[in-house]
């Protein structure tokens, strides 16, 4: 494949041709898990909300539009199953349940929202979206509204009742401006990383 092909994922050309693709496939999907169990870790609690502040969005997003849609859904799929067995992968917060106890718990629509938002990057990103910076902001934004809604239509349903309430509580004004500038600096990555290959090919 060439990378200047109209469609396929980051890995999908990276690995095109080699005789390792399925071993490369599932290391790359444990890379990606870790990758978002890791950005977990990076948090801090916002006052007056259960909703703290995560790195885990932007993993997601990455790692959906560089992996593709399948293997992106299943990686955060794979993710959500590991946290629910108990181990310590997602943000480590007192103020929230653990284990399979955290996906019901107020933060648990963002959580069940990122196999969806992964699917959707890697989806556009195969279509060559991640090829250029202001598509592949684009992706990521898409994706991140995806997690945003999920998040808030839960919070809503199981805390407030109220969807003004909601965001008030679980999306202020700053904390979205922060993701989003997060998600446009991390856009550069995807475009890079093609150009790279191309480069290599």
């Amino acid at each position: 494949m060439s990378a200047n092909s109209s469609s396929g994922s980051l890995l999908d050309y990276s690995i095109a041709g080699s005789e390792l693709r399925v071993p490369a496939r599932a290391v790359a999907t444990g890379l990606a898990v870790l990758l978002t169990a890791a950005s977990a870790q990076v948090t801090f609690p916002i006052p007056h909300t259960p909703i703290p502040f995560v790195l885990t969005p932007l993993a997601v997003l990455l790692c959906g539009a560089a992996l593709g849609s399948r293997l992106g859904a299943i990686t955060q799929a794979t993710y959500l199953l590991i946290g629910a067995a108990g181990l310590p992968v997602f943000a480590p917060n007192p103020a929230l349940p653990p284990g399979v106890l955290r996906l019901f718990g107020p933060t648990g629509g963002y959580l069940w929202a990122y196999p969806l938002a992964a699917f959707v990057a890697g989806w556009l990103a195969e279509r060559g979206w991640d090829r250029r910076y202001l598509t592949s902001v684009a992706a990521m934004i898409v994706g991140l509204a995806i997690i945003y809604l999920g998040g808030l239509a839960w919070f809503t349903l199981s805390v407030t009742h109220s969807m003004t309430s909601s965001i008030a509580a679980g999306a202020f004004p700053w904390l979205v401006a922060a993701d989003v500038l997060k998600v446009i600096a991390a856009a550069t990555i995807l475009p890079q990383a093609w150009r790279l290959l191309g480069r290599r090919q």
